[in-house]
């Protein structure tokens, strides 16, 4: 179990959501069923504001619900950041990645750039993100990938995120075969999260996730693992574990949230200021109000973080009867 303290160090890895609007409407995101939070992004101002209150921030994410790139703000905060020494990186679904935005993280010294993009061919993404943007990413990471051969550098890292149904985990080695034409020697499998209490919404419900189907999945799952042995690609899970660890069910914990160091070792905060457990939270539960645990706009984050709302969530965290959002979860999801 996790230790419940009462006077906890100050986080060091912050997730901190720098705009809650996207350009897309993926089935298996939030937004397909409607934001939690008005639509918003984060200052430059704010984010310093914000982490000048962790004086030993390592890692920072600049990420949440929404698109990073659409925060005009994006690079000045990635500079700032490093001129900390944290860890900086985010996710994106690379529609905006133009040349523009390439040479600006590069510049600004990000250290990771995460492309979610759970389709391997146009008609799969057309199912999973109701779009049809896959060949203009695909041209944008082609683009970016030449650009850093060409300047000899090897940051921001690049990844391709696939979020991994029932329907689609046929296509997980061809994903890999993609992967290795682009030139991205990354890839990893992330597990669906939907709605505990309600049944879930779009493609986040319970009958479209990976565990519902373990032998077929667990086929797939090895065919990418050793294909990406082959193409000489990095193929990991979202979290703590192995690709084919994150799909099965531990049928020997029945508690597997009382692992998870999420409450005791970092925040995530909204665009609005809303600071919650962690990033996995909104999409756990339906009951939003249940995980907000203070507002860094109203009050200072050490106070939020030592307050009796944190610390009745982690003492409720490690019962038999966690909070709604915890009740689903486990201790290998993605840092």
């Amino acid at each position: 179990m996790a230790p419940i303290e009462t006077n906890l160090e100050l986080p060091r890895n912050l997730y901190l959501e720098v705009t809650n609007r996207c350009n897309l409407k993926c089935k298996a995101c939030i937004l397909y069923r409607g934001s939690w939070e008005p639509a918003r992004d984060m200052t430059l101002d704010e984010l310093v504001r914000i982490t000048d209150q962790l004086p030993q921030l390592e890692r920072m994410a600049l990420h949440g619900i929404g698109e990073p790139l659409l925060n005009a703000d994006l690079p000045a905060m990635i500079r700032h950041l490093k001129n900390r020494n944290a860890y900086v990186y985010f996710n994106s679904n690379g529609v905006l990645l133009d040349e523009n935005h390439q040479n600006e993280l590069i510049n600004a010294g990000l250290d990771e750039l995460r492309i979610s993009l759970d389709a391997a061919n146009r008609q799969d993404y057309k199912a999973m993100r109701d779009s049809d943007r896959f060949e203009q990413i695909m041209s944008n990471l082609r683009s970016m990938v030449k650009l850093m051969r060409r300047l000899q550098v090897s940051r921001p890292a690049l990844s391709l995120w696939y979020l991994g149904t029932r329907e689609n985990i046929k296509a997980l080695p061809e994903f890999v075969e993609l992967a290795a034409d682009l030139g991205v020697n990354q890839v990893y499998l992330q597990r669906l999260v939907y709605f505990q209490d309600d049944g879930g919404y779009g493609l986040a419900t319970s009958d479209k996730t990976l565990v519902a189907s373990e032998g077929r999945v667990r086929q797939r799952v090895e065919q990418g693992q050793n294909l990406a042995k082959q193409l000489g690609i990095q193929f990991n899970a979202s979290g703590l574990t192995s690709p084919l660890e994150s799909v099965q069910t531990d049928t020997r914990n029945h508690h597997p949230w009382q692992g998870c160091f999420r409450p005791i070792t970092l925040m995530y905060i909204t665009a609005n200021g809303n600071v919650l457990p962690c990033c996995i939270a909104p999409f756990s539960t339906s009951d939003y109000a249940s995980i907000i645990l203070g507002n860094v706009f109203e009050t200072p984050l050490e106070e939020i973080w030592q307050g009796s709302k944190y610390r009745s969530f982690r003492k409720s965290h490690q019962t038999a009867t966690p909070p709604r959002s915890c009740r689903g979860c486990g201790n290998l999801w993605s840092l």
